[in-house]
């Protein structure tokens, strides 16, 4: 009824679970001990157990997967187990996914280099905090379910403790790989927030929200964020001819070389220790101005005005984030996340 093909989800799936089925085959011929945990049974005793950590799945597997492991001493590996459907920028090269052995027999062999992810840490501060997050992953939740679902954790903490006037900075317990959302959870709903770039004085600011991103993220959302189309590097050159009278070659391939130039200079390496903050569809008038749409800063700190709203670590952990709660959006050496490259 709805228009989707029942057969071809289910080619997903039997493809999904075949390629996973191969990563345990060719964990347990090496005599590795192994344990398969769907998302909602992957918890801190899980990450405890084990000496390594395989996400089986795609970008977002990866971005969850991460999320729990706070040592940097503990490897994780990504294996896309659906190359055709999924772009797997986190993932081994998707050679592996039907070759996994290959890929064992040189990390055995030490043919491969650790690549380290920085991540983003989150000091949550101020009235009324709530420092217990919503899982996002497998949920399917309405404005209002989310907003419920932040009710009923806020009532259940203050059963536990008396709400305080004034909290002091806590650290949350995730790391955000990819990036920091902060926003009003109604999308047609503008955002009321006060943020200070490293320690700068704070600027009152309306908008569509705030992205804050890893080099990491700078690929994902962040990237779509800021880049340019076409189209509007187009109009944007045909006015500064007219207005220069410069002789600007006006052809498509001039065009796309300009577009791909100022879009290609928004991605960074995972591994910089910098923070890109990037400020959605900022209102501009004599109350609100945005000093900056982006930059690059070593610590943000935003104060919420907001009314219903919530800041998400990589689209999968929501905390509430209201009037009066502060939030410190930071990098530390202590939180890297242990990958692999192959050697080719």
């Amino acid at each position: 009824m709805k228009g989707s093909s029942y057969s071809g989800l289910l080619e997903r799936h039997n493809i999904h679970t075949s390629n996973v089925e191969h990563i345990v085959k060719s964990l347990r011929e090496k005599k590795i001990d192994v344990r398969v945990v769907k998302r909602g049974e992957y918890d801190e005793e899980v990450v405890r157990w084990a000496d390594a950590i395989i996400s089986a799945g795609g970008d977002g597997t990866m971005l969850l997967v991460a999320s729990k492991v706070l040592s940097k001493d503990k490897p994780v590996v990504g294996v896309n187990t659906d190359p055709e459907r999924s772009q797997g920028h986190l993932c081994l090269p998707v050679r592996y996914t039907r070759a996994f052995p290959e890929a064992l027999d040189k990390l055995s062999r030490g043919e491969f280099r650790w690549l380290w992810r920085q991540r983003i840490r989150l000091h949550l501060e101020g009235t009324g905090i709530n420092p217990t997050p919503v899982d996002l992953h497998e949920q399917q939740l309405s404005l209002e379910q989310h907003s419920q679902a932040h009710r009923i954790t806020t009532l259940g903490l203050h059963q536990r403790t008396p709400p305080e006037n004034f909290s002091e900075p806590r650290l949350l317990p995730v790391r955000g790989l990819n990036e920091i959302f902060i926003g009003e959870s109604l999308s047609s709903r503008a955002s009321y927030y006060e943020i200070s770039v490293d320690d700068g004085p704070w600027e009152k600011q309306k908008s569509s929200g705030l992205s804050i991103c890893t080099g990491t993220g700078s690929k994902a959302w962040s990237y779509n964020i800021n880049k340019l189309a076409e189209q509007a590097v187009g109009e944007i050159l045909k006015i500064g001819k007219s207005q220069t009278g410069l002789n600007l070659p006006l052809d498509q391939n001039f065009i796309e070389k300009v577009t791909d130039q100022y879009n290609d200079a928004l991605v960074f390496c995972s591994a910089d220790g910098r923070l890109l903050y990037s400020v959605r569809e900022p209102i501009v008038n004599r109350v609100f101005f945005s000093s900056r749409q982006r930059g690059f800063a070593s610590k943000v700190c935003v104060r919420s005005r907001c009314w219903d709203a919530c800041m998400v670590v990589d689209g999968g952990t929501s905390f509430e984030f209201n009037d009066g709660a502060i939030a410190t959006i930071s990098m530390s050496e202590e939180d890297l996340l242990r990958t692999v490259v192959l050697n080719s």
